[in-house]
């Protein structure tokens, strides 16, 4: 199958409805039917800003996070509008791919 792979960036202490925006992001794909989300928490990353985030021992709110997922055409553009609706202000990559299963169930 052919779609795309979107890929989020946000920070740990990043929060939209009283949640984590990393762990909303993935709430929100399973609720738009989407079949699968990845939430990865890096050890450090810059943005725009050119400022260095990064995990630290004692805190971890500037910690880089990424959510990734393959999506269909119609999927990418239910889960724009949605994060469009919700007024999410985030940095993300949208590539196309190929994506599908191999081997048995």
């Amino acid at each position: 199958m052919n779609g795309y792979q979107l890929t989020f960036f946000t920070q740990q202490d990043r929060k939209h409805d009283h949640m984590l925006l990393g762990e909303w992001l993935v709430q929100e794909a399973k609720k738009l039917g989407i079949g699968g989300a990845t939430l990865i928490v890096a050890t450090e990353g810059f943005g725009h800003d050119r400022k260095l985030h990064s995990a630290h021992f004692f805190e971890l709110t500037d910690q880089p996070i990424e959510v990734t997922m393959a999506v269909n055409e119609q999927e990418a553009e239910r889960m724009f509008a949605h994060l469009k609706q919700e007024g999410i202000n985030m940095f993300y990559v949208k590539t196309p791919i190929e994506f599908g299963m191999i081997g048995e169930s």
